[in-house]
């Protein structure tokens, strides 16, 4: 299969080549935003990201970010040495420097800092963190609904890696995403420790049987905002919705199927292990839910 979409899918722009990006207190040109090699986060991926959207001049449910940022700073045991207040301002000061109103996407990245030696200990980080916000014109362009395929890859337990940490140590979605990818597929689907349904490589998962919407139960995926947000939406709008265990069997049969992520918000699954989700397109759940997610994103930022 040669027509491959990824989830994150953009249209091109050509102001991406100049965009400025914050780096340490400093707002620089793309082609300055330098990290040495001996930082934690290249040599390690030792730290914590958020991925934030620019709806009408405003940045959609920040606080919410910033809540899961500073948290995942403290799991990891992290000072990210600045007030949640300093980041915001951070985030609109790279905004104003990149003009940008609409239709924007900014990956907010916090590393351990550089190292002294290239060695794993968190000791040997001493500088303090490395902070960075990339941020790009970036518009969905998703052209068909995506097609999954379920790999063997998991999604662990807590005490190995919790999955509910947003890391920069993604490999093991990368891997799955690659093991999709050589399948013929766009995205992995990921499954729990029981052999549960749980997640894509890149974003959260819901199907629709009977009218009904189900996700995971949350326990071994990333605890995704726009997920949250759906669920909400569903629950205010009487749209029966559970957090559940289901299995491929339940999936295979469902009538629609979508993903959530700040990103691509709702993004339709068109088949599964090759076999057809419904008909293949966006079903008409899927697309209320989307309706009412816009409408909330206007609520939010207007």
């Amino acid at each position: 299969m040669t027509d491959h979409v990824t989830t994150h899918q953009a249209a091109e722009d050509a102001r991406n080549e100049t965009v400025k990006i914050w780096l340490n207190g400093r707002i620089v040109p793309k082609s300055e935003a330098l990290v040495s090699v001996y930082d934690s986060g290249f040599m390690l991926g030792d730290g914590v990201w958020e991925g934030i959207r620019l709806y009408n001049g405003v940045w959609a449910f920040l606080e919410e970010h910033m809540d899961r940022l500073f948290e995942a700073a403290k799991a990891i045991d992290l000072d990210i040495r600045m007030t949640r207040h300093q980041v915001i301002q951070a985030i609109i000061d790279t905004q104003s420097a990149n003009k940008m109103s609409d239709d924007a996407h900014a990956r907010l990245m916090v590393t351990r800092g550089i190292k002294t030696r290239p060695f794993q200990h968190p000791s040997l980080s001493r500088q303090g963190p490395t902070i960075a916000i990339i941020m790009e014109h970036s518009k969905p362009s998703i052209p068909r609904p995506i097609r999954l395929a379920t790999v063997p890859h998991l999604r662990g337990l807590p005490m190995t890696q919790d999955p509910k940490l947003n890391s920069h140590s993604k490999l093991n979605c990368i891997l799955a995403c690659i093991a999709a990818e050589k399948a013929g597929a766009d995205e992995a689907l990921m499954l729990d420790v029981h052999g549960f349904v749980n997640t894509t490589n890149a974003c959260n998962f819901f199907i629709v049987r009977k009218g009904e919407v189900w996700t995971s139960t949350g326990d071994y995926c990333m605890n995704g905002i726009t997920r949250q947000k759906v669920i909400n939406l569903c629950r205010e709008n009487e749209i029966p919705v559970f957090e559940r265990n289901f299995s491929l069997v339940d999936t295979y049969g469902a009538d629609e199927a979508f993903l959530t992520g700040t990103f691509g918000a709702q993004t339709p699954v068109g088949s599964i292990d090759g076999r057809r989700i419904g008909e293949g397109e966006m079903g008409l759940l899927t697309k209320q839910i989307r309706m009412l997610y816009q409408s909330l994103i206007q609520r939010e930022t207007a």
